[in-house]
């Protein structure tokens, strides 16, 4: 099965770049509501996943700062506790199941390790539950 046919791509995925604020991370996570989001740099390397859980804990144990502060730390300053390991666009399906046991989403990156998007843990779900209605 190719996992492209799971992909959704960059142009519609909330992303950080590296560059960015943790002021603009904090609120593109809000707009969007996520409690992850991949980051990538400017040439659209996959870079790691940003949480909220990073995000506070960063600025409890790094930083002493207001939201005007905030304007001030490039999100890749902030420590990540996990990165969602990403999957390159010939990974197979099994290798998909494997990520999602631990990850809402599973970054995909293309031959040159840039960032072309996501497979999300529900889209990995809906596929083994509809191969499990078909065989039996």
């Amino acid at each position: 099965m190719n996992i492209l046919f799971f992909l959704t791509p960059k142009s519609e995925v909330a992303f950080l770049y590296d560059d960015q604020t943790l002021r603009q991370a904090l609120e593109i996570m809000e707009h969007h509501r996520y409690t992850a989001v991949p980051m990538i740099n400017k040439h659209g390397k996959y870079i790691g996943t940003i949480t909220e859980g990073d995000l506070l804990w960063g600025i409890k144990n790094e930083y002493n700062l207001s939201l005007r502060d905030a304007e001030h730390v490039p999100v890749a300053t902030i420590p990540r506790r996990i990165d969602n390991a990403p999957v390159s666009i010939d990974a197979t399906m099994e290798d998909m199941i494997h990520k999602a046991l631990n990850q809402n989403f599973v970054p995909v990156v293309d031959d040159q390790e840039n960032f072309i998007g996501i497979i999300t843990r529900k889209d990995i779900i809906r596929y083994c539950y509809d191969q499990m209605r078909r065989t039996g």
